[in-house]
């Protein structure tokens, strides 16, 4: 979870010309919401309520998360807390085995491994996942505790956050990606490096660097929890020992890493002046992401949970 500049209110941003209608406002200061962030549902409390730019934008803290989680957010995000709803958020943390608890989930205080180098193995991520059913009670690490406040924070554009939604719902459906994808993460990773090598006039090593980055930590992550249990036999019948899934896996799932990312990063050892590069980096590939939304996202996915093919794009 993390904010951006441009969710973030300003003394100035409220025009006197600019007005909200008396009472207009669904939800109020104090009271108790659901949020969307992600693909998931938190519980949180909007802390305050502002109308900007002709519509309203609250500022809300997720219970039982560290306040630097705290964000401004727009109506599409917020949900009424009603029994309703509260059975929707628990389904989805059912389908996607998470745990219902944030705080054992992920702790405002991560002890993640201590390491110089910048990749993570499949044990890690395994370590990763299991962290918080299995807590380290080594002394020893205290030192190596990474705050919440040195995470890479990672604002999704609303646009993907409701592909992230759409996504689940798809999934949810009995309806599935078509395999193998076109374009596959690799596709992508290198129409972005051209992009910028384009608008750059150059080629730039720390660009390259990160995106083989990023093609590593999903070739490892990708099974061990970008998967929804509905996905994983499609997985098996099309992912072998010599396929990588970077191959075979498109914008859909490359876009559910990003959603995992601050807290695969916590087990790098990383200079506070390098994540606010990497940060922007990541913000400036994901708004490569949103402007080829239509043509690197599947419209619809396939009832017959079949792998042979591809999807089609919205433009196609």
């Amino acid at each position: 979870m993390g904010s951006s500049k441009d969710d973030s209110a300003t003394d100035g941003d409220t025009a006197s010309a600019d007005l909200p209608p008396s009472n207009s406002s669904l939800f109020s200061e104090g009271e108790k919401v659901l949020a969307y962030h992600g693909p998931r549902i938190y519980e949180a409390k909007v802390q305050k309520a502002e109308f900007r730019k002709k519509e309203w934008r609250y500022f809300v803290h997720y219970l039982g998360w560290n306040k630097n989680w705290d964000e401004w957010v727009g109506m599409d995000r917020l949900m009424k807390h009603t029994e309703e709803n509260v059975l929707k958020q628990q389904a989805l943390d059912k389908k996607q085995g998470a745990d219902k608890n944030p705080k054992s989930g992920r702790s405002t205080h991560t002890k993640p491994k201590s390491s110089t180098d910048a990749k993570v193995d499949k044990e890690d991520l395994k370590n990763y996942v299991a962290r918080g059913k299995k807590r380290k009670t080594d002394s020893g690490v205290e030192k190596d505790n990474i705050s919440v406040e040195k995470l890479v924070k990672i604002q999704i554009p609303s646009t993907l956050r409701k592909q992230l939604v759409d996504d689940w719902e798809f999934v949810q459906q009995d309806k599935l990606v078509k395999l193998p994808r076109s374009p596959n993460v690799d596709d992508i990773l290198t129409k972005y490096l051209e992009y910028r090598s384009k608008k750059d006039g150059m080629m730039t090593d720390s660009i390259g660097e990160i995106l083989k980055g990023l093609r590593y930590y999903f070739d490892k992550a990708l099974s061990v929890m970008l998967l929804y249990k509905k996905e994983r036999q499609q997985y098996h019948e099309t992912v072998t020992d010599n396929v990588s899934p970077s191959t075979i896996y498109g914008a859909e799932h490359l876009l559910r890493l990003f959603v995992k990312l601050p807290e695969l990063l916590a087990f790098v050892n990383i200079e506070e002046e390098t994540l606010v590069r990497l940060q922007q980096k990541l913000l400036d590939f994901l708004r490569f992401l949103q402007k080829n939304q239509s043509t690197f996202f599947v419209s619809a996915y396939d009832s017959s949970k079949g792998s042979e093919g591809s999807g089609k794009g919205k433009d196609d």
